[in-house]
């Protein structure tokens, strides 16, 4: 499913907030970005660390985050295959955006399941 975006970033006073979110929507991506701010990691080392993403999720969710120049894919000519995944500068601008989430979750994640 084609994810809608907007071209330009005057709609409204919230509208730059919109356009982050789009980028960074997914239930995997943000993880992803969290991960990958240690360093360079392959597929299945990835794999390793979000136990309950299936392999075509992720693949989905790491081909959206290249095609939105947040991550680089390398592929090593090799037998069998080996790719790594990276951030690139445009990824690593998201450090203290994902960062401030993390804060966030640790100290409200708990609250919300105490409440419910």
């Amino acid at each position: 499913m084609a994810r809608v975006r907007h071209d330009r970033l005057d709609c409204s006073p919230g509208c730059a907030v919109e356009a982050t979110l789009q980028f960074i929507d997914g239930k995997w991506k943000g993880v992803i970005l969290y991960h990958l701010l240690s360093g360079t990691l392959r597929f299945n080392e990835i794999r390793r660390r979000l136990p309950s993403v299936t392999p075509r999720m992720l693949t989905t969710q790491l081909r959206e985050l290249e095609s939105d120049g947040f991550v680089a894919r390398k592929v090593f000519p090799e037998v069998p295959p080996k790719v790594e995944y990276s951030l690139t500068e445009r990824g690593r601008s998201l450090e203290p955006v994902v960062m401030a989430l993390k804060a966030w979750g640790d100290a409200h994640a708990g609250v919300a399941a105490k409440a419910a």
